[in-house]
């Protein structure tokens, strides 16, 4: 039976996430736990505040991000954070009973290899070593096939993607039109898997992406003044002409445009900021924010895969977090801006 879709107007803010699955009834549990131990909006807030580097790094002591000598080796702090990056995705592999599911969510990083070997071959730059080792291939085989130019070797997503982006960048040698060539096979990817899984959780996922996506693309595209109109990626819940619509009025008549669709806020707030500072950290902290309220929705769930899928995604943003603060607080950023980061 087809996984049914809904329009944007059959929910106020968030889709629905399915139901139980009680397989996952010890895994959900543990899951609850985990959630428990994550950091709290006040730690963070505290870091993003905190007056130095190794000031910040000094909230993390009693985490599993402790970090040695209060963070003063950066280098340090990335291979923490790496390990932390990799032991979530092996629990979200341990605890996943649908190894599909992590198949599809490995893919990210076949999708991101696919990106970088692309500009760096049409470039002609050389290939560097510094490929995911996360994917479903591992990175030498993303440079034989590149260096034999054999992608027959590759699944037929990834060939398409590359041969999609090969074809758009030398249309004009534009090397963003290769990130939009990839997104479109990626986004188009992620919808069939989640039709073949038949999982509501995860088609309205990959859909809220799309559309956070074309949110950041329309945005772009307005600051820039740029006359690329045909990269919107399809089958989101916004309509596309919406999004083309959005690229004509001014950033004042973008909250009233998106009034009718769940993404009024992301819009108007993500605009107000872009025109008046211009900048996209509001933006970002907005899409970001949207995001994890729809995964915290899984909290209605009893069991299932959804709240798994839904911890594994909001750790990988915690970890994600924690880099950006860190990073900021190295570089002396204004730690308004980091404020104004966070979600």
């Amino acid at each position: 039976m087809a996984v049914a879709e809904q329009s944007i107007t059959d929910f106020y803010i968030y889709p629905p996430i399915g139901d139980d699955d009680w397989r996952y009834l010890r895994e959900t549990a543990l899951v609850r736990m985990y959630e428990m131990q994550m950091l709290t909006r006040a730690a963070l807030l505290d870091m993003a505040n905190a007056e130095s580097c190794e000031a910040a790094a000094g909230f993390l002591t009693t985490t599993e991000y402790a970090l040695p000598q209060a963070g003063r080796d950066f280098a340090e702090v990335e291979n923490i954070l790496r390990i932390r990056r990799q032991a979530i995705r092996q629990l979200f592999a341990d605890l996943m009973f649908d190894k599909t599911v992590v198949e599809l969510f490995r893919t990210r990083d076949d999708f991101a290899n696919i990106r970088l070997a692309l500009r760096r071959t049409l470039t002609e730059k050389p290939l560097g070593v510094d490929y995911s080792n996360d994917g479903n291939f591992p990175p030498e085989r993303f440079e034989q096939v590149f260096e034999q130019e054999n992608y027959k070797l590759l699944p037929d997503h990834l060939q398409a993607a590359i041969d999609q982006a090969v074809l758009a960048y030398y249309q004009n040698k534009d090397i963003r039109q290769i990130d939009y060539a990839v997104d479109k096979v990626q986004a188009e990817y992620n919808l069939k898997r989640a039709r073949q899984l038949r999982s509501i959780f995860l088609l309205g996922l990959f859909r809220i992406q799309i559309d956070l996506t074309n949110i950041r693309t329309m945005l772009r595209l307005k600051f820039t003044e740029s006359e690329q109109r045909n990269v919107f990626l399809s089958g989101g819940y916004i309509d596309l002409e919406r999004l083309q619509h959005g690229l004509e009025v001014g950033y004042e008549s973008l909250g009233p445009l998106f009034f009718v669709t769940p993404y009024c806020e992301v819009v108007e707030s993500g605009a107000n900021y872009l025109a008046s500072n211009k900048s996209f950290l509001g933006l970002e902290q907005r899409c970001d924010e949207h995001l994890i309220g729809f995964l915290k929705t899984t909290m209605q769930i009893v069991t299932g895969p959804q709240p798994i899928i839904a911890y594994f995604l909001m750790k990988e943003n915690e970890i994600r977090t924690v880099r950006l603060i860190l990073t900021a607080k190295k570089n002396y950023l204004d730690t308004q801006l980091i404020l104004d980061r966070l979600s």
